[in-house]
């Protein structure tokens, strides 16, 4: 059962301006990566629903953010049907992404007051998720679909919509500034914030750094 409210979800989003995107299969890989990024301050994660067994690495994943990350908000992402959405909200997600818009996943998460963020690629989609219940919109891919002149179009006739872009957004300081000022609700980031060392293994001090790095920021650009 999730632990959040669709507004919490939504308010965390805002205040942290980020929302990390990962998937590996080892669960040890999981805890380390989630833990770096809350001891850098991210409050609101998505995990993703991309290889086999995801589901069971999440069931482990959500036990340990909630005995030992408390404050941290565990989502799933990359939920394309009903079902999936179902099962996901079973093992406590707390918010649910998705690439595109499927009103069943709407209702399936309505029903819970579980958080939906719809992957929307025009401006009619936009408005039928919102009118679906959605409180944060995903543009995806972002760059592809327009970019951050796409976000300052739509805010123009439609002030209220909190966009979150996801796919072309980096962790430089001017694209993140692109983003922000353009209208940006929040903003989905992936590989770009997971450095690996020469290795190729993940260097966890460094993400931590990534992290706040880019949270702060936000807060200066919003400042």
């Amino acid at each position: 059962m999730a632990k959040y409210t669709r507004i919490e979800v939504a308010l965390k989003a805002k205040e942290t301006g980020i929302v990390p995107v990962f998937y590996h299969n080892d669960i040890k890989v999981c805890k380390q990566i989630v833990k770096a990024c809350y001891d850098g301050g991210v409050r609101v994660f998505e995990f993703t629903n991309r290889g086999d067994f995801a589901h069971e690495v999440f069931a482990e994943l959500n036990k340990y953010v909630i005995k030992e990350l408390p404050d941290l908000i565990l989502g799933i992402g990359s939920v394309i049907d009903a079902a999936t959405a179902a099962l996901y909200i079973q093992l406590g997600a707390n918010f649910i992404v998705a690439p595109s818009l499927n009103p069943e996943v709407a209702k399936v998460c309505n029903r819970r007051k579980i958080a939906w963020m719809p992957g929307c690629g025009s401006v009619s989609e936009i408005s039928y998720a919102e009118e679906l219940g959605a409180e944060i919109v995903k543009i995806f891919p972002a760059t592809q679909v327009g970019g951050p002149d796409f976000i300052k179009a739509v805010n123009g006739p439609m002030p209220w919509t909190n966009i979150m872009p996801t796919g072309g957004v980096n962790t430089t300081e001017e694209s993140i500034t692109e983003w922000i000022n353009a209208g940006a609700y929040c903003v989905g980031l992936g590989s770009q914030l997971f450095i690996k060392n020469e290795q190729n293994q993940y260097d966890y001090e460094k993400i931590k750094t990534m992290v706040n790095s880019t949270i702060q920021i936000i807060k200066k650009i919003r400042s």
